[in-house]
């Protein structure tokens, strides 16, 4: 079984994306540019979860780009994030720990190829999503917005606030 840190990773990742996903609702009207903005760089990671997770199965990307022309309503990414997000807790939930250092070879989507052991593509997934988030915070800081505070330090203390009395 993967570690603790890993499982707590995915877990924080639905944590941080349903928390920027709720705070992106009700806004779109006022800025519409920015919202737009944030939607694609949310999709973004999203395709990309969705490629490696083909990468992860062995299965053909369901998805030739990770840069969509057009992009899903905020319900319709929510619903996608929060799907792919349960995906994978249940891939590392289930995954043997021996498996972490196997190699996976694949093909990106601009066609060359690739290789990943399965830990270092579970790392990747985690902090590519992180850095966007980290994007669509700073569009809503320059909107006068405060970002959703998705940090992992934020996360563990609001799931295990009894960290906070040592």
């Amino acid at each position: 079984m993967p570690s603790s840190v890993l499982r707590s990773l995915f877990a924080q990742k639905v944590f941080a994306n349903d928390a920027l996903l709720t705070k992106l609702d009700g806004w779109a009207d006022a800025h519409p540019s920015e919202h737009l903005a944030c939607l694609r760089l949310l999709n973004h990671a999203l395709l990309v979860d969705q490629v490696f997770k083909a990468h992860l199965t062995g299965a053909s990307p369901a998805v030739a780009t990770v840069s969509a022309p057009e992009q899903p309503t905020l319900e319709a990414l929510r619903s996608e994030v929060a799907a792919i997000d349960r995906w994978y807790e249940d891939y590392v939930a289930s995954l043997p720990g021996a498996s972490l250092d196997e190699v996976v070879a694949f093909t990106f989507t601009d066609g060359d190829r690739g290789s990943m052991t399965r830990d270092e593509i579970l790392h990747h997934v985690v902090l590519h999503s992180t850095y966007h988030r980290g994007n669509v915070g700073q569009i809503l800081r320059s909107l006068g917005m405060a970002p959703s505070r998705d940090t992992l330090t934020s996360f563990l203390h609001m799931r295990e606030p009894e960290r906070r009395a040592v």
